[in-house]
């Protein structure tokens, strides 16, 4: 009712003013409210006597705007809300800048101040400042003005609405002031002391004195007078020292709100002074409120006492001509410009925004790019290039022995020697060494990168001292390989930065042979290559058979499965399984993920080592998301939405955005401080404001990839369930990489993501603890116990013949 009637009144204020253009709202709302934001206001409490049912709790801005769509005032757009002293403020603050805090002594009393926001802890940030709206009324609720109260506060508090709450406001504003003196006058009737000790009933009446009246009672000259006058209205027939004892009971009650008010104030003054670290201050004060403006005596009580208690401030009182309204409009012009601000930010991370039904869509086309990759016809030309591993199953328990594995990647190379023990006690042991690959050697030949990882396997043996023995090898090679056995592996293509040459085409086992054998110091048994998603599958399936999928999500992104040899149309056999590298990075490299891709992506692909390929990758992965999120802070930054619209050197310089920069930024824990650091280590400057969209910015562009990967995962192991005929699937995914395991909300979102897509299989993550070259060295380990039951087969077969 209440909300309808404010609606109704706004209503007949357009009709009579002929308003037709929708106008931004800014509301004036003089009760505490709970605030977030410029245009949310919860309602903690009512105070001045308003009691309105079913209101605490609720968001005031909400209601006002069901009431507008309810009266079908189509032309008002709700902004912000403000309390009363804010827009006095700002009010006041439009014709003086040196304007900080907001009074209003009213029928409420309340104070507002610009406070440093490294002081609220309420807000995260540590730069600016934010005005508070202190709700002073309630001060005294604790008890802490029990030394003060007197009978007479206590008697009004429990004849009010809100018995225990609202104190301060009790002793001080208009509201109570009139029954304040009524309440005094008639005690003193009691007592004989006043009247003849004659009590009228317009005396025993609640409310029968004004704020109004007490204010007539102290007028310059005709104070006396009007004194009579009210009393004679009351039925009382004063003499005239009841008129002097009841004109000075007002006084002592209106003095007394004057100082209590005055102390208060003193007390945001010094902090303010204090917050500066100023020994002398020069400051306004806005003030506004029917007992301030029309009590003849009030306001230089006020100023005086002020003044006297803080006698190191200059304190200019100005008067708030047109109450808070123009206020509240300037606050509401503010938010406009956020508004628009905040469409403008909204529409760039709205691109990053993939809908459950677009996810859903995603899935059904990499499944179609799967089944691409596998069949004979289009093998040889897919995206997604399903290229077989020779890996044919993976650990049961009875590997055992001592093997090298290498691991290249990324940036990093890591040399291992792995004991594997079987039985009952079985183990695995690993010791390794890793060795940084240089940007120089990434892109150098393809000769100078082989010779380099001959030389980190040479210092490790050295270092494990194993040089002489000539131990089995596996090689987890994370680069799209075309094998034609286990121990041999084509490079179709660099990814992940590196562009060394002479490599492409050529079998990587045998460039690392002919490395091996120009070093000339050791020999080794090079027994397997395998991609790191076969490596993550093998060494997760050594604790958990039901791991069929591995999956890296880091520097790059990748997955290899086992799919059934049958649906394998390029190679022979129908009998078994084998695990496939899907190299699903190249999905979208035919265009397929064009509607999803943004001009950032296409930015980020074009200026890459391989333009147009790996464009899956290129929006899941870790090393190119830190790429995208810097490209839209360059783009928001020349609208002039970040960074005050100055581009940094530092922004301009590709690649400052790592993955783990990212990660950090988006930390639950992380303060808007701690972001602030981060930024300003990259050498962003940046303010709080800043540092709220360059985490939304972060979010944005990881959840999509999270998203994304997970609707990739989706589909593959729909695709098991149905190569295996089943209603329901229960299956393990071996995960590996930076991305995943170290970014605070990657995995949730892709668990969410497969859940959601694929609610007919009970997917479990298995992390893999020690990385992909555990998993080589039990490939490798495998291979080598097919590799002794097969020479046992041949020997039986022998003697039956």
């Amino acid at each position: 009712q209440l909300f309808e009637y404010v609606v109704d009144c706004l209503g007949d204020f357009i009709k009579k003013r002929q308003i037709t253009e929708t106008l931004p709202l800014g509301f004036t709302f003089s009760f505490p409210c709970q605030q977030t934001k410029l245009d949310e206001g919860v309602l903690i409490n009512w105070t001045k006597e308003f009691k309105v049912k079913g209101m605490q709790g609720m968001d005031v801005v909400k209601t006002l705007r069901k009431t507008l769509k309810k009266k079908k005032i189509p032309n008002v757009e709700v902004m912000a809300i403000v309390n009363d002293t804010v827009g006095t403020m700002m009010t006041c603050g439009f014709d003086d800048q040196l304007c900080e805090v907001g009074v209003i002594v009213g029928t409420g009393t309340n104070a507002c101040y610009m406070e440093n926001l490294s002081s609220i802890d309420l807000v995260e940030g540590d730069e600016g400042r934010m005005c508070i709206n202190t709700e002073w009324g309630a001060f005294g609720d604790d008890g802490s003005l029990e030394d003060i109260r007197t009978e007479f506060d206590k008697e009004i508090d429990l004849g009010s609405v809100d018995p225990g709450k609202q104190l301060f406001e009790k002793m001080i504003s208009g509201l109570y002031m009139g029954e304040l003196v009524r309440l005094i006058l008639l005690e003193m009737a009691k007592k004989g002391l006043l009247f003849g000790g004659k009590i009228s009933t317009a005396l025993r009446t609640k409310g029968a004195i004004e704020t109004s009246h007490v204010a007539s009672m102290e007028t310059y000259n005709e104070g006396l007078y009007n004194t009579k006058q009210v009393l004679l209205d009351l039925g009382l027939e004063p003499s005239e020292d009841d008129c002097i004892a009841v004109q000075h009971v007002a006084t002592i009650v209106t003095f007394r709100s004057a100082n209590l008010c005055a102390a208060a104030l003193a007390a945001i003054l010094t902090r303010l002074r204090q917050n500066k670290k100023l020994d002398r201050m020069r400051t306004t004060v806005g003030m506004d409120g029917t007992v301030y403006k029309t009590h003849p005596q009030y306001a230089k009580r006020l100023h005086k006492v002020v003044r006297r208690l803080v006698p190191n401030c200059d304190v200019r009182f100005l008067l708030s001509e047109c109450g808070s309204g123009r206020g509240a409009a300037m606050v509401t012009a503010v938010a406009c410009r956020l508004m628009t601000q905040r469409k403008e930010i909204d529409e760039v991370l709205d691109m990053f925004r993939v809908s459950d039904e677009k996810l859903a869509d995603i899935k059904q086309r990499m499944l179609t790019e799967l089944k691409c990759g596998l069949q004979k016809e289009t093998h040889d030309k897919a995206t997604v290039k399903m290229l077989p591993t020779y890996v044919y199953g993976t650990p049961d328990g009875t590997e055992k022995g001592n093997f090298l594995a290498l691991d290249l990647g990324g940036t990093n190379f890591r040399v291992l020697l792995v004991k594997i023990r079987s039985g009952r006690r079985r183990y695995v042991k690993m010791y390794n060494k890793i060795f940084a690959i240089p940007l120089e050697i990434m892109q150098g030949t393809g000769e100078e990168l082989f010779d380099h990882i001959v030389e980190c396997i040479a210092e490790f043996l050295d270092y494990m001292g194993i040089k002489g023995a000539p131990l089995p090898l596996g090689f987890t090679f994370s680069f799209p390989c075309k094998q034609d056995r286990i121990d041999k592996g084509t490079l179709v293509g660099w990814t992940k930065g590196f562009k060394a040459t002479d490599c492409e085409g050529q079998d990587v086992v045998d460039m690392l042979r002919e490395a091996i054998k120009r070093r000339n110091e050791f020999d080794l048994d090079i027994v397997a290559i395998v991609n790191d998603t076969v490596g993550t599958m093998m060494t997760c399936g050594y604790e958990d058979p039901n791991c069929e999928i591995g999956l890296i999500a880091g520097t790059g992104s990748n997955l290899c499965y086992m799919e059934e040899m049958k649906n394998i149309e390029f190679l022979e056999g129908d009998e078994g399984r084998m695990c496939i590298n899907t190299e699903w990075g190249g999905f979208g490299d035919n265009d397929c993920l064009a509607d999803i891709q943004t001009q950032y992506d296409r930015h980020v692909d074009e200026k890459s080592l391989n333009p147009g390929k790996q464009r899956y990758e290129k929006m899941t992965s870790g090393m190119y998301l830190g790429e995208i999120v810097r490209q839209i802070l360059i783009d928001l930054t020349k609208k002039g939405l970040l960074f005050r619209g100055q581009i940094s050197e530092r922004l301009r310089t590709k690649g400052i955005f790592e993955t783990k920069f990212l990660s950090q930024i988006e930390s639950d824990r992380l303060a808007l401080l701690q972001v602030r650091k981060i930024l300003q280590q990259l050498g962003l400057d940046s303010t709080c404001d800043d540092s709220i969209i360059v985490k939304e910015v972060c979010g944005a562009v990881s959840t999509r990839a999270a998203k994304l990967c997970g609707a990739g995962l989706a589909a593959v192991v729909d695709k098991i369930r149905e190569n295996r005929g089943l209603d329901h699937l229960k299956i393990t995914v071996g995960v590996d990489g930076t991305l995943y395991k170290l970014h605070p909300h990657f995995s949730r979102i892709l668990q969410e993501t497969v859940k959601k897509l694929s609610p007919e299989c009970d997917v479990t993550i298995l992390l893999s603890e020690d990385g992909s070259g555990k998993g080589a060295a039990l490939i490798t380990a495998v291979a080598k116990r097919f590799h002794s039951q097969g020479e046992e087969n041949k020997n039986s077969i022998g003697l039956n013949l």
